[in-house]
């Protein structure tokens, strides 16, 4: 995870590079905890299902921009993306947003683990809330 988001801040800081003095864009990202989650009981082959997570934004110069989420056969490691708008001056109350993605039950595995990232331990190890979702036809 920790690999995933370098990369990602240097492919954003790279691609905002300019010599034009005059460019005042100051956006950064952060990758943020998912604290909650709505997923069915369990998953019908050949579906879309929509899922909902819930996470807070610890200001309002935060907005979403995207979904980290990593495959590895059954398993997805879901977290949430959001830039920041760092030439706004805000302030420093936190809200709670939600954000959806679709996902397709394509009938190759008969259950799906789900990882959603919690943030890091006093030893900066990932962690997750881990939830098993059975694949039913």
């Amino acid at each position: 995870m920790k690999k995933i988001l370098l990369l990602i801040t240097i492919g954003f800081v790279l691609s905002s590079c300019s010599i034009d003095d005059n460019n005042t864009s100051n956006y950064s990202f952060e990758i943020l905890p998912v604290e909650t989650f709505e997923l069915p009981e369990e998953f019908v082959t050949g579906e879309t299902y929509t899922i909902t997570v819930g996470y807070t934004k610890p200001n309002p110069c935060y907005a979403f921009n995207d979904f980290y989420f990593l495959s590895n056969s059954n398993e997805r490691t879901i977290a949430v993306i959001n830039s920041i708008n760092n030439n706004l001056n805000c302030s420093a109350e936190a809200t709670e947003d939600e954000a959806t993605f679709n996902f397709f039950v394509n009938g190759y595995f008969d259950h799906y683990v789900f990882k959603f990232w919690q943030g890091t331990d006093d030893g900066g190890n990932d962690t997750y809330i881990i939830v098993e979702v059975p694949v039913v036809e």
